[in-house]
C-alpha cells in the first residue's frame, strides 16, 4: 500500500502541473502484479516543448521546497517532447500532444486504473485515519516550565523581596509641629477663664432660697405709772 508521503507528493506534482496549464492530467494506479517498478503514473501534456520544460521545472521545484524530495532521474528535458521524472513511487510523464497520442501509455497499461485528484485525496484521508487508529495513545506528560520561564519567575521574586526591604527600611514621616496659638487667642482664652468663676458665683447666689426678714417686735410699754 502506498505511504501517506506518496499520496502527498503525487497530489503536489499534479497541482504544480495544473498551475503551469498542463492539459489532460491523468493519474494511473498501476496493477502491482504487472508492474513492480512504481505505483502511479502522472501523465499530462503541454502545447509546446518550452511549456513541457516549465511544467517539469515547477514540479521539481515544488517537491523540493515543500518536501525536500528530488527526482532520482530526469530524462528527455533537452528535447522537451517527452520528459520523464522518476520519483520511485510514481513517475511523471510530460508529453507534447503528438508524442502522447503516438505512444499511448493509457492504452498500453490496460490493467491500470485511472483515478482523479478527488479520489486520491480520499485515499490520502483514509490512509491518515488508518495510521492514527493504529498508533498507540501516549499519556500526556505535564508540561514542565522551561529554563527561561524559571529565570523570569526567580527575577520577579527577587524584585518583590527588594521592594519589601526598601519599604521596611524607609523612615516613618515626621509629624508636623503643632501650631502655636497667637497672642490674641491666648488673651481671649484668659478672659474666658477669668469670667467663668464669677458666672458660677452668680448662678449659685440665684439658686439660694431667700430668707424672710425677722420682724422687730416693738418694745413693751411699761404699764406702771410713776406716782
Amino acid at each position: 500500500m502506498p505511504s501517506i508521503e506518496t499520496y502527498e507528493l503525487l497530489l503536489a506534482a499534479a497541482a504544480a502541473a495544473e498551475d503551469k496549464k498542463a492539459e489532460d492530467i491523468r493519474i494511473l494506479a498501476l496493477d502491482p502484479t504487472e508492474s513492480g517498478l512504481t505505483d502511479y503514473f502522472l501523465i499530462c501534456n503541454g502545447t509546446n516543448e518550452r511549456q513541457n520544460v516549465a511544467i517539469t521545472d515547477e514540479i521539481e521545484l515544488r517537491l523540493k521546497r515543500e518536501f525536500g524530495v528530488y527526482p532520482n532521474s530526469v530524462e528527455g528535458r533537452r528535447q522537451g517532447e517527452w520528459i520523464l521524472m522518476d520519483y520511485v513511487d510514481f513517475i511523471v510523464h510530460v508529453f507534447s500532444a503528438e508524442k502522447r497520442a503516438f505512444y499511448g501509455l493509457e492504452r498500453l497499461r490496460k490493467s491500470a486504473t485511472t483515478i482523479s485528484v478527488d479520489d486520491l485525496n480520499a485515499e490520502l484521508k483514509a490512509a491518515i485515519a488508518a495510521t492514527r487508529a493504529k498508533a498507540p495513545r501516549k499519556a500526556v506528560a505535564p508540561a514542565t516550565p522551561s529554563l527561561a520561564a524559571k529565570k523570569i519567575v526567580a527575577k520577579k521574586v527577587a524584585v518583590k523581596k527588594t521592594a519589601v526591604k526598601k519599604a521596611a527600611a524607609k523612615p516613618a514621616p515626621a509629624k508636623a509641629p503643632a501650631k502655636k496659638a497667637s497672642p490674641a487667642k491666648k488673651a481671649a482664652a484668659k478672659k474666658a477663664v477669668s469670667k467663668a468663676p464669677a458666672k458660677k458665683v452668680a448662678v449659685k447666689a440665684a439658686a439660694r432660697p431667700t430668707t424672710k426678714a425677722t420682724k422687730k417686735t416693738p418694745a413693751k410699754r411699761s404699764t406702771s405709772t410713776k406716782k
